[in-house]
């Protein structure tokens, strides 16, 4: 019968203390990289696993961390499969569990050491001041609470320059009729690259949906000449824009160009494709997982803010 690797045997595979080996496992934050590097590859190749439910009740643990949405599900598409795959991936390198919850008010139903927050808006601040374990939020805010996002300033700045590049003399935007953070980062990022770029701005907001953003082109698109580009939130309005342009004929993209922003599923399943700002979900929920973890293991102290930068994803509905 094989002899199943101990603490000891971790540590002289990986020439250190058990001490050092304890630490990796437990407060991986007081050990220097490359150290932990070594010990978790004596770890793997002597298949060593730590009795994860022994080191949970000793420091009171559950060794789950739950993932609360706050937005209507009635809005979720797979924007957020990539996130929690990303950061189930992750969280089991520590031996944590995932769990996902759809409505803020199970936030407190059955333990768990910790949070990752979606979907929180400015009404929803005296909860998170009330909750008791580490929670960081997915989705940048001006509450001062720790986050990870895309960076929306970067993402639209960078959309805005492209069209500029490829030679549109007109761009407006169309963005989210929400204020949130997120939103005036990407509106922010227009407005800057326009001013920068010595051309007058044109900001429209919109309710974040197909329909919303086509019936605002039918109403206004007149206003609009042709070697137009629409820079827009999201793809959800980037569709209804394509929609209303298809319906009147326009020629797109060499008279009338859109570029969305999200780059989950509407920009490939679009006809013409969509040109939009790519999010790098999978990194997002990795470093979300990253964060809470680390949190967790620091009682709680601070981690401050993460943007994860996007790419612009070129396609047809752009020169």
């Amino acid at each position: 019968m094989t002899r199943t690797a101990t603490l000891e045997d971790v540590a002289q595979k990986a020439h250190v203390s058990k001490m050092t080996v304890s630490r990796v496992i437990n407060h991986p934050e007081l050990v220097a990289p490359e150290l932990q590097v070594v010990v978790e590859d004596a770890m793997r190749k002597l298949n060593y696993h730590p009795n994860n439910a022994a080191r949970a009740l000793a420091k009171n643990q559950t060794s789950v961390v739950k993932f609360v949405i706050l937005e209507d599900i009635d809005h979720m598409d797979p924007y957020y499969t990539n996130i929690l795959f990303g950061m189930a991936t992750e969280l089991k390198k520590k031996n944590y569990s995932l769990q996902l919850l759809l409505k803020g008010s199970q936030i407190e139903q059955g333990p768990a050491d910790g949070f990752v927050i979606t979907g929180t808006r400015v009404d929803d601040y005296p909860m998170l001041n009330a909750l008791k374990e580490p929670f960081i939020l997915f989705g940048e805010n001006r509450g001062g609470y720790d986050f990870v996002d895309t960076d929306n300033l970067g993402g639209e700045t960078m959309a805005t320059e492209y069209a500029l590049k490829q030679g549109y003399r007109n761009l407006v935007f169309i963005g989210l009729d929400v204020k949130e953070a997120f939103e005036f980062s990407r509106e922010a990022g227009y407005v800057n690259a326009m001013q920068q770029n010595k051309k007058i701005p044109s900001v429209n907001r919109v309710k974040n949906s197909t329909t919303a953003a086509r019936a605002f082109m039918q109403e206004h698109l007149s206003e609009y000449p042709k070697n137009t580009c629409f820079i827009c939130g999201s793809d959800r309005i980037a569709t209804g824009v394509i929609q209303a342009l298809v319906e009147e004929e326009k020629d797109i993209p060499d008279d009338y160009g859109v570029i969305g922003f999200d780059g989950i599923l509407l920009d490939k399943v679009s006809s013409p494709k969509i040109t939009t700002v790519k999010q790098d979900l999978w990194k997002i929920g990795e470093n979300l997982a990253q964060l809470i973890l680390r949190k967790i293991n620091q009682n709680g102290a601070p981690q401050g803010e993460m943007f994860i930068k996007p790419t612009l994803s070129k396609a047809e509905s752009t020169k």
